[in-house]
């Protein structure tokens, strides 16, 4: 989890109230977390695969998992992430749309 958020205390606040999700090919491959907001929408908090996975769809997998596994319980999915160009477009290549706040 630390890949992707480096602040150990903000991964301790939305780990026990969240789902956790890895995915396995072998052994750990990626790992996600993903917290309810309201009762439309979830958001996923943490998504994480180990630097020399990345790059071989393991995210793209896991997204693709979350996605329809939420997809009867919530209309809206949020990532909240900064403004790294190459992080928002991973993201937009998985059809999350950038919303400004």
């Amino acid at each position: 989890m630390l890949l992707a958020d480096e602040q150990e205390d903000m991964i301790d606040r939305y780990l026990e109230s969240g789902d956790m999700f890895a995915l396995y090919d072998d052994d750990l491959k990626t790992i996600c977390v993903v917290v309810e907001i309201d009762k439309e929408t979830c958001e996923l908090k943490n998504i994480a695969t180990y630097k020399k996975y990345q790059g071989k769809g393991y995210a793209k997998a896991l997204i693709s998992f979350i996605s329809d596994y939420y997809k009867n319980n919530y209309k809206t999915m949020l990532v909240g992430t900064d403004e790294t160009p190459t992080i928002l477009s991973f993201y937009e290549s998985y059809g999350f749309e950038k919303k400004s706040r």
